[in-house]
């Protein structure tokens, strides 16, 4: 229906409904969060494009007129991802690169065509618009900034049209964002604001579990989600507008939930398609939390469990894979884990994939990826296919766990987590249960990996229980058996275990580029009866 679609939208019948009144000015400019890097700024300006770790170099001409080395690159292009950079750099010259970027874009796009004005496109021009427009408006020449209101007025009616046309998950959280942020904005029409708010707020229903995890159960996702929420409920307290009880509610449950998923080094974890992320990003959004609502112990709605004593923290995916949509990013990682101590990673999962590095994606959402059991080398759950099933639903997560039971105590040795589940029952006949305890000083993690097989099966199956190191520590191997570990301050740990041990290598995409790091893997096999695997990660020198 797409070529349809596009011819009934730029005819005079649909742009029609696209008129009204006209703004001529920006009332509130948001705060946005959004990581802008002067080294990207410096690029644009020497003209390389750099977005989704594709770049583009323009000698003559237009950006807009050159061909776009992935959607993704081009998506980037058209919802002006190149203005938040510029805006931070300042300076004549940036600003006259994003003033004649933004001419550029509205000599070629008077009317209706895609991916321009897809609705999570047009979501994400108008909030950089709305966060980052004084760069480019202020002072500018009247009739130029006429012909952007004229656009703009267009873009926001075009958005309220379409916004649930964007697809589920974040896109269309953004779009609702920027449906809402146009009411706030723009004075043109105050119904706008309320249908906007009505939007956000039943995308939040749909989106904002209980705990104030993401339904997707990215930390990630959660982090932008979270990002959204606090542009619209600073729009409304700068408009003395009331902000909704099921804004205010998300906004003050999202945020304990965000510091549950953050490491010492104030990136967070990497679970189901989430990257560490900027930890300038995650401290500013923050920031406007006035609550400081603490982390919680557990998230049970969002499927994980937290352990922090001392200066060490233990986070443990213990949910089952997200439905539908939302399952597009998600990883198989039942029981998987990631340790830090201060500052340092230590144990972590292999991370995402990501627009830059598509063809490691099905690799990384494996169960091998992340620092759990894997039993004969097989994942709990498995990637939709290349082919018109994934072109319609998308790159879906198929089967995984469908039972995770979890449980947490304490005593004098410390806190304690014990998890089960089933992803290895009906092709194996087995099941996980990992119990770990993080002492009362943070100094032990101490951990026991039951291979648990279901009566009268008779199978010999190999199992391996892996533990991907951070590539900024240092192994080798002890003589007195076990491994060291070297963290960068210096500070050494120690891993023990039972079985047959051994380091192979590994990767890590926590961030932008590719990294070597190794593993430490103990193999075994298990039959007809329970096989435990005991290990612990200790810290040198402690008592």
């Amino acid at each position: 229906m797409r070529p349809f679609r596009i011819l009934w939208r730029r005819g005079f019948i649909y742009r029609s409904f696209l008129k009204g009144k006209l703004c001529d000015h920006i009332t509130f400019y948001p705060y946005d969060a959004l990581p802008r890097r002067l080294e990207d700024a410096d690029a644009l300006l020497r003209g390389r494009f750099r977005f989704g770790g594709d770049a583009v170099d323009v000698k003559e001409g237009s950006i807009f007129d050159q061909p776009a080395p992935t959607p993704a690159w081009n998506d980037a292009l058209q919802s002006f991802a190149w203005l938040p950079p510029l805006s931070a750099a300042g300076g004549d010259a940036s600003r006259t690169l994003a003033t004649n970027l933004l001419s550029q874009w509205l000599r070629r796009n008077a009317r209706y065509s895609e991916p321009a004005f897809e609705p999570q496109v047009v979501a994400r021009r108008l909030i950089h618009l709305f966060a980052h427009g004084r760069f480019v408006l202020a002072n500018s020449d009247v009739l130029w900034r006429s012909k952007v209101f004229v656009s703009l007025r267009e873009q926001v009616k075009l958005l309220a049209r379409t916004a649930e046309d964007a697809p589920a998950g974040l896109p269309r959280l953004e779009a609702a964002t920027a449906f809402a942020l146009s009411g706030a904005c723009l004075n043109d029409n105050p119904k706008r604001l309320e249908a906007g708010l009505l939007r956000l707020e039943q995308e939040i229903a749909e989106q904002i579990l209980p705990d104030g995890g993401h339904t997707s159960r990215s930390p990630e996702a959660l982090v932008h989600a979270f990002r959204h929420i606090v542009m619209v409920a600073d729009a409304l307290t700068a408009i003395e507008h009331p902000i909704p009880h099921t804004i205010r509610s998300a906004h003050d449950r999202m945020a304990p939930m965000l510091r549950f998923f953050r490491h010492g080094d104030g990136g967070l974890a990497l679970f189901n398609g989430g990257r560490e992320c900027d930890p300038r990003m995650i401290a500013g959004i923050l920031a406007r939390d006035e609550v400081r609502g603490q982390p919680f112990l557990h998230a049970p709605h969002s499927g994980y469990q937290r352990l922090a004593s001392g200066k060490s923290l233990f986070i443990m995916d213990c949910g089952t894979p997200p439905y539908g949509a939302f399952s597009n990013d998600a990883h198989a990682s039942p029981l998987a884990f990631e340790f830090s101590a201060g500052p340092y990673r230590i144990v972590v999962n292999c991370g995402s994939a990501g627009e830059a590095n598509s063809k490691w994606d099905s690799a990384l959402r494996a169960t091998a990826a992340h620092s759990t059991v894997t039993i004969a080398d097989t994942s709990t759950a498995s990637v939709l296919s290349a082919g018109t099933a994934r072109d319609i639903l998308g790159a879906r997560l198929l089967g995984g766990p469908r039972e995770v039971t979890t449980s947490r105590g304490e005593n004098l040795h410390g806190r304690t987590v014990e998890a089960v589940h089933d992803g290895y029952l009906r092709p194996f006949g087995l099941r996980h249960q990992r119990t770990v305890t993080l002492s009362q000083q943070g100094s032990h993690l101490t951990g026991c990996d039951a291979i648990l097989p279901v009566q009268g099966r008779k199978q010999t199956t190999p199992f391996a229980v892996r533990f991907h190191i951070h590539p900024d520590v240092r192994m080798s191997t002890s003589q007195g058996g076990g491994i060291i570990l070297k963290l960068p301050n210096g500070e050494g740990w120690r891993f023990r275990c039972g079985g047959n041990l051994s380091i192979e290598e590994s990767i890590y995409l926590g961030g932008a580029p590719v990294r070597r790091t190794e593993q430490i893997v103990i193999s075994g096999t298990v039959k007809d009866q329970p096989v435990e695997v005991a290990w612990t990660f200790e810290q040198m020198g402690a008592i």
